[in-house]
């Protein structure tokens, strides 16, 4: 029996891109936005960065969420609907942010766990040498934290997408920014933050090259949440009447706007604890290693600082976790005709015993390794360097050459007007290929470690 006679919603649009938007905005644009905007020119990366998104980004969003809102469907089934031949992109798709969701959540656990520290008073200890790898080495507690991490996933999934997804949506993501918005405020006051604020802003010319549109690429195409089938399925649950283009236009906003304004306080902040030396460190040494440090720099604010910091953090890996752990739901309801309750527990147990190894990698089965790399980081691989960017390409030929893009254009159309559709057209035909391709190979030089982006 169905027990999907009738398809969730989202109540309106609000709640749509809040959702959305909460899906874009997570760990990359936090730990990895800041990185990648000191190394590659300050504000000539900013500038590269924001062209891509109001194009390719946009060119790539819009067409996810038509064809979710056109099908009715989850990922593994709406390219079916379309066109029969290409009901294997459905379900290359529909692994993706399971492989990812396994890791995301452990990553999520490290995060509450400094949450916790800071909370606790222990934030002195938590800027120690050896503090982080002493974690992530020890024998259960990595697991522990990961488990609460995936349990809080789970409880507001498990609600659904209008009680569940849309109200921590509204919540959180508003927070987020008030929260991002009072600690950029505090560390721009620091001393000698100046100098770190004119090198985050100021474009240098001369440290633009092929690469700082590589890495804005990946950055712009990993933050948006795209080709993860987050976006076809909140595409699915939107409603007729809602304007994709616009919705579209305000995920960009706040992703760009979290990205920006994530970089506006660790930039300057590392900048003035470092006397000046310009040098990030990048991803989880970024924001577990060195953001400690610069908080223990702040004396006993420094603790307040640090707490709200991580709490925010907390907040944009959790939102990302929701979108991620639904579209898995979505995948399991919409193939096998199940309630959201047995549907959720599945996704749990997949998550439980794909993300257990990922949490062990560091500690207990640190001996288990492929080319070199730990569990974790050989999944983050496979699904950001490999996957991610196939299914990209692959959608760009479908909607390009199979469906043709007026399947999409007609779609947008139907609730308000779609000034881009010219724009469109060129992008997803042309361009927006060739960009996935210089994605997909670079990314895959860069997680060899035979390109540094």
């Amino acid at each position: 029996m169905d027990t999907q006679k009738k398809r969730a919603s989202f109540s309106g649009r609000i709640g749509f891109v809040l959702a959305a938007a909460g899906s874009a905005v997570g760990l990359g644009n936090i730990w990895r936005f800041p990185y990648l905007a000191a190394k590659y020119g300050g504000g000539i990366f900013l500038l590269v960065y924001f062209a891509l998104v109001v194009t390719f980004g946009f060119s790539l969003m819009v067409s996810e969420i038509s064809l979710g809102r056109k099908t009715g469907r989850s990922v593994i089934s709406a390219y079916s609907m379309l066109s029969k031949n290409w009901g294997f992109l459905g379900v290359i798709s529909a692994l993706i942010p399971l492989v990812i969701l396994s890791y995301y959540c452990i990553l999520g656990g490290w995060v509450a766990k400094y949450v916790g520290a800071f909370v606790s008073g222990s934030s002195v200890a938590a800027s120690k040498d050896g503090y982080f790898g002493a974690f992530i080495s020890a024998s259960v507690e990595p697991l522990i934290w990961g488990v609460l991490y995936i349990a809080a996933t789970f409880a507001i999934v498990l609600l659904g997408v209008e009680k569940g997804i849309e109200r921590a949506g509204k919540f959180l993501m508003p927070l987020l920014v008030v929260l991002l918005a009072a600690v950029t405020v505090y560390a721009l006051t620091l001393p000698g933050s100046g100098a770190g604020i004119k090198y985050y802003l100021t474009p240098d010319l001369s440290r633009f090259s092929v690469k700082t549109i590589l890495a804005a690429l990946g950055q712009m195409f990993y933050s948006m949440s795209l080709a993860m089938g987050i976006m076809v399925t909140y595409g699915s649950y939107m409603k007729k009447t809602d304007d994709i283009a616009v919705a579209v236009k305000q995920i960009e906003w706040f992703d760009t706007g979290i990205a920006f304004l994530a970089g506006l306080l660790i930039v300057p902040a590392v900048f003035t604890f470092s006397g000046g030396d310009s040098t990030l460190a990048a991803g989880p040494s970024l924001m577990f290693v060195t953001m400690p440090k610069v908080f223990a720099s702040m004396g006993v604010a420094g603790t307040v600082i640090g707490a709200m910091f991580f709490i925010l953090v907390l907040f944009a890996a959790l939102t990302s976790s929701i979108s991620l752990m639904e579209t898995v739901v979505s995948v399991i309801r919409d193939k096998f005709h199940m309630s959201r309750p047995k549907a959720c527990f599945i996704t749990l147990g997949l998550i439980l015993a794909l993300g257990t190894p990922c949490a062990l990698g560091f500690g207990l089965w640190s001996g288990l390794s492929v080319g070199g790399m730990s569990i974790l980081d050989l999944f983050d691989f496979v699904s950001n360097s490999v996957a991610m960017p196939i299914v990209a390409l692959l959608m760009c030929v479908f909607i390009g050459y199979v469906i043709k893009p007026e399947s999409v254009i007609s779609e947008v159309k139907i609730s308000g007007k779609f000034s881009r559709e010219r724009m469109y057209r060129i992008f997803i035909k042309y361009v927006a290929p060739l960009f996935v391709a210089a994605i997909l190979v670079s990314s895959v030089l860069d997680g060899l470690g035979i390109l540094d982006l």
